[in-house]
């Protein structure tokens, strides 16, 4: 009976010490690079609001992007060059709004969000190149800190 009692007590030390530990443990730590969140609007005003915004390079960078019109919109992030060739590309798909690596299309009502990561500082533009929307100042500026 001892012998018997003896396995019993080291069962149960060993089931005690595998509950201790699992009740000491934590949750993962949240990623301590979690991307910056930045609200947009896009109008039938033909605006970007904000219509500039300041984010730092390196860091990733979530447009949360919200049509709060009634006509298709998009957000297409590039600098001017960028900008052009995504016009030409528009105009040959006959304007429609698409989803792409630096842009997104939005029907009215619609939110959707685009990530990315500037890799320098610098200047670069937010445009929606629907409709002509681009040529009467639905853009905005965004600065790029080192």
């Amino acid at each position: 009976m001892p012998s018997s009692r003896l396995t019993v007590l080291a069962v149960l030390s060993l089931v005690v010490a595998a509950c201790s530990t699992g009740s000491s443990t934590t949750a993962a730590p949240a990623p301590t690079s979690a991307a910056t969140r930045i609200e947009v609007k896009l109008t039938d005003a033909l605006r970007i609001e904000p219509a500039t915004m300041k984010v730092r390079a390196g860091q990733s960078i979530t447009f949360v992007v919200t049509n709060a019109g009634s006509t298709e919109h998009e957000f297409y992030l590039g600098d001017e060059q960028a900008q052009a060739e995504h016009q030409k590309e528009m105009t040959a798909m006959g304007g429609m709004a698409h989803d792409e690596k630096m842009g997104i299309g939005l029907k009215p009502g619609q939110t959707k969000e685009l990530t990315v990561t500037f890799s320098a500082a610098g200047t670069t533009l937010a445009g929606c190149h629907v409709g002509g929307h681009y040529e009467l100042g639905m853009k905005a500026s965004i600065e790029i800190t080192g």
